[in-house]
């Protein structure tokens, strides 16, 4: 099957892929494997070291073992297959191939990498033929940040393509409570469908920076008939649009006439039924020229794709929608994260410090939607016992104590967070609030356990005194229900800052 080649190479040079290692590029440079467009052969041209060849090539191995290559993604995603392309490598070309895979910080250097990362095998030791195309289909749920390719034993590699979707980590890029361009490629968008592009590619309209000229855009035919030309960008996640960018750049003399944008909020776009609204109206367009629209835009709630429709033809380089994911957005994007993540204890572990919850969470993969995760997050958690439940509230610091440093950084900051509506009026208190913690930890063997959100000092100190009057018995059930919420509190916080 080919039609993994629909989805985004993941691996390109425009969307920040590159090579930091081969083992052995003496014929043809490591680099050449990510160039855009296809390997190109000429006849008799040669270097000081051999024929020239489009692609990389290694020395003819003499000692044991085999060649290979890292390859550090431009878009962290999950893989739906990926190309070896050997064209023009005849009789040179390697006997076998295998992948493996890991999910890294970008920055991460390449001794680290081979030393401490936890690779994957996505495809194992797989027959290569030369001069062709080898298609393989990856079946792996995880998003993966660096690939290394192994060929056996040695020998040329024109171009390597990792098709796939991206999967940003949302945290990392500043979290979705803020403004972001949901209709980036980098942050998960997907241009679906259009009219026409007979000069220019679709997905031209959500790449990486502004365009370098005029064939790094979308353009369509000249109309000769009525009717206008549109696209349809599917955003990265449903959202609240508040700016809109759309730029001309290099579209001089083919620029559109005019524009207009409409939006949906629909699972399937494709059905009859499906309503589209304006959000801004056709207005005029100028050549060469980034515009930006905020006042006027007709705002019409949470949408999940953009419709741009240019009249009555013409090349637009770039589509911007800049807003902020609504929950349900995110908690897509939480549903995501947890589908994807491979070492994905350290997301749950900060959620809930029982061992137990976060084994059974991990083994219950994937999830089909928000209202799936959080239903199993509460069962699982029901059904542990007391020493897990324990375990868990271990995790917290004390109410009014600064988060330690062994909770975890990530659990740390959350508890300063959660714990900010009584910190500033905590400096008088602070003694009061610890001898009541010292005497519930007495009374029931384990340190006070509240979702302290939005609650202040007051509140807080209330629901103590009241508690102490529970036996213990009761004290842990209660216990439990607050450590149940603060869980669903922080898994939405995943992809958050």
């Amino acid at each position: 099957m080919t039609e993994f080649r629909d989805y985004l190479d993941l691996a390109a040079e425009r969307v920040g892929g590159t090579v930091l290692y081969a083992t052995d590029d003496y014929f043809a440079d490591k680099e050449n494997l990510l160039k855009p467009g296809k390997a190109v052969w000429r006849e008799h041209e040669y270097t000081d070291r051999g024929k020239w060849m489009d692609g990389w090539e290694g020395r003819r191995k003499r000692v044991p073992g085999h060649d290979y290559a890292i390859v550090r993604l431009g878009l962290r995603g999950v893989i739906r297959g990926v190309v070896v392309d050997t064209s023009f490598f005849r009789g040179n070309y390697p006997d076998r191939c295998s992948i493996e895979a890991c999910d890294e910080r970008a920055e991460t250097d390449v001794a680290t990498l081979e030393a401490s990362a936890r690779w994957v095998e996505i495809l194992a030791e797989s027959p290569l033929q030369g001069d062709s195309e080898n298609l393989f289909t990856i079946d792996s749920p995880f998003a993966f940040t660096h690939l290394r390719l192994r060929i056996f034993p040695d020998g040329g590699v024109a171009r390597l393509r990792v098709h796939g979707e991206p999967v940003p980590d949302w945290r990392r890029i500043g979290g979705l409570a803020n403004e972001v361009d949901l209709a980036a490629v980098e942050n998960g968008g997907d241009v679906l469908a259009c009219s026409d592009m007979f000069f220019g590619p679709k997905h031209n309209l959500i790449m990486p920076g502004r365009a370098v000229n005029m064939s790094d855009g979308w353009e369509t035919r000249r109309r000769r008939g009525p009717g206008h030309d549109w696209v349809i960008v599917q955003l990265a996640t449903e959202g609240l649009i508040q700016r809109i960018e759309i730029d001309t750049n290099h579209f001089k003399g083919n620029f559109p006439d005019s524009c207009s944008v409409e939006a949906t909020l629909s699972a399937d776009i494709s059905s009859p039924a499906t309503a589209w609204g304006e959000i801004l109206p056709r207005t005029a367009l100028q050549a060469h020229t980034r515009h930006v629209f905020a006042d006027e835009l007709e705002q019409r709630g949470a949408v999940s794709h953009l419709r741009l429709n240019v009249f009555p033809d013409g090349g637009v380089s770039r589509l911007r929608a800049h807003g902020r994911a609504t929950q349900e957005g995110s908690r897509t994007e939480v549903v995501r994260r947890i589908n994807t993540t491979l070492d994905v204890e350290r997301d749950l572990h900060a959620c809930c410090g029982s061992a137990a919850w976060v084994k059974s969470m991990k083994e219950s993969r994937p999830f089909a939607n928000w209202e799936a995760l959080v239903e199993a997050a509460d069962q699982i958690w029901e059904e542990l016992d007391r020493d897990d439940w324990l375990e868990a509230f271990h995790a917290h610091p004390r109410i009014g104590d600064k988060a330690a440093a062994q909770h975890g950084s990530g659990a740390s900051r959350w508890s300063e967070r959660e714990q900010a509506a009584i910190s500033s009026s905590l400096e008088g208190d602070r003694s009061r609030l610890a001898e009541a913690n010292l005497e519930y930890e007495k009374r029931f063997g384990h340190i006070f356990i509240v979702c302290a959100t939005g609650r202040s000092l007051d509140e807080m100190s209330e629901i103590l005194e009241n508690r102490l009057n529970l036996t213990p018995e009761e004290e842990i059930v209660e216990a439990a229900e607050e450590q149940r919420k603060i869980t669903r509190l922080r898994l939405e916080k995943l992809v958050l800052r």
